[in-house]
């Protein structure tokens, strides 16, 4: 991929100002939208997957290309990777790799997510490489912790890692998370083998990188 992508441009230049309030508002109202059909039919294939396996559950939302799931099924062989896209364009792209133990759907993230938590399952870890960042000051409910549909990642459970090439976007979604109670640590992507094709072209663009990361909450009896 070339490397010759620009730097996220935005009006916002610092944590957005109603964050808080966006937050708190939807961690305290329960997330109604009905999964759109198509990701019905994709979460199919997944509860498949489920009853046939007993493998632990690793989530790669906003998968793109499906690069970054098939890296951490090799990464992690006695789990289950499901990557999840909306765009079957950037899924076409997939290079099938040879471990058995990875899944690429066409569907929303937020009703995937949903229909998880609806049938009680939670996953060991949850990556989220590069989403849209929809930098525009007036799209902030667009961003995953802008969303209504944050606390379903939340009830998903498991150690979470998000990353992006822009600052705001990583710290944000690090003040949601220590709102709603799961504080984490926000630092630089460190060096090593690129996660995700877009990881590989902002590495070569010259662009910082950030990661936020979170283990996942303690069990109370």
């Amino acid at each position: 991929m070339p490397a010759n992508s620009r730097q996220v441009s935005s009006n916002q230049r610092h944590i957005h100002a109603n964050l808080a309030t966006v937050v708190d508002r939807h961690l305290g109202a329960p997330y109604r939208r009905p999964p759109a059909q198509h990701s019905v039919t994709a979460y199919a294939q997944l509860q498949q997957r489920l009853n046939e396996s007993e493998l632990p559950l690793i989530l790669d939302s906003f998968c793109g290309t499906g690069h970054s799931t098939a890296a951490l099924a090799q990464c992690y062989p006695e789990h289950l990777v499901v990557g999840i896209d909306k765009s079957g364009q950037r899924l076409a792209r997939h290079r099938a790799q040879a471990c058995d133990n990875y899944l690429l759907l066409q569907a929303d993230c937020e009703d995937i997510w949903q229909l998880l938590v609806r049938d009680g399952h939670r996953c060991i870890r949850h990556f989220l490489f590069y989403p849209n960042p929809w930098p525009k000051a007036r799209h902030l409910q667009r961003r995953v912790h802008g969303h209504g549909s944050f606390p379903l990642l939340l009830q998903l459970g498991g150690d979470i890692m998000l990353r992006s090439n822009w600052q705001i976007y990583v710290e944000e979604f690090g003040v949601a998370m220590h709102l709603a109670g799961r504080a984490g640590k926000v630092g630089r992507v460190p060096d090593g083998p690129a996660m995700t094709l877009f990881e590989q072209k902002y590495r070569g663009s010259g662009h910082p990188l950030w990661q936020f990361t979170a283990a996942a909450p303690a069990v109370t009896c």
